[in-house]
């Protein structure tokens, strides 16, 4: 499937949900925590720059080179490569057991405290929800699992397959051919307005989880709904 051109159908309820994980469901920049015990004054800056490398090596990969996917490296090894080259732009030390420590923490984010309630509620609602997210399926389990989500979500998948991430219509077409629907019928809900306005693009009915206040993005399309918290989610199948 392409993109489609404009905003996601919102003419009938969504049958089913994909949420997106970092950033969604896990908080990325809980690493800060970390990140300040073992570089006082830098935990702060260190966890922003170390996102944006991520998301921005995620690109490199997935645009570069004459065949889609050549240059696709493990998402876990680009968390690895987006963290040594934020602590060398901010000059901290990160010898091999700051690394590890900080890797580490990565595997065990921390879970925004609305999930558990959110999700339970939509299985009470027989209403199936997964995730679609960049992370590697190693990854997504761990932190799945420290989370206490795993029993709650289904399917989790993994742009790995694809090797393209998001915003690559070969990421977001995971969602349909897993659950068997068309794209406007899944509610695909993300924090990352990047990704919301690209899975909008691709034709999913789109929450914007928009937690810090933002403005949206000046591209001309917006998410179907926008939200301050993963709440909202519950509002689409009252």
């Amino acid at each position: 499937m392409q993109y489609s051109s404009g905003m996601a159908n919102t003419s009938q309820r969504p049958r089913a949900i994909l949420f997106d994980a970092y950033g969604t469901l896990f908080d990325v920049y809980s690493v800060a925590l970390l990140g300040e015990q073992l570089f006082p004054g830098h935990g702060e800056r260190l966890a922003v720059l170390w996102r944006d490398k991520q998301i921005e090596y995620t690109r490199l990969c997935s645009m570069s080179g004459p065949q889609a996917g050549q240059h696709y490296r493990p998402f876990w090894d680009l968390t690895r490569s987006a963290l040594r080259h934020a602590a060398a732009r901010l000059q901290l030390q990160l010898d091999g057991e700051r690394e590890e420590r900080l890797m580490n923490q990565y595997h065990h984010l921390s879970a925004f405290p609305e999930n558990r309630e959110v999700l339970l509620t939509l299985r009470q609602r027989g209403v199936r929800a997964g995730v679609l997210s960049n992370g590697d399926p190693s990854m997504l389990a761990v932190a799945l699992r420290s989370a206490g989500l795993q029993d709650l979500l289904d399917p989790v998948l993994s742009v790995q397959e694809t090797r393209r991430y998001k915003t690559d219509p070969a990421a977001y077409a995971l969602g349909p051919s897993a659950l068997g629907m068309q794209a406007r019928d899944i509610l695909f809900v993300s924090s990352n307005a990047w990704d919301a306005v690209g899975a909008t693009w691709y034709g999913y009915t789109t929450l914007w989880v928009n937690r810090a206040a933002m403005p949206p993005e000046e591209l001309g399309v917006q998410p179907t709904r926008t939200a301050a918290n993963l709440r909202a989610v519950l509002d689409f199948f009252d």
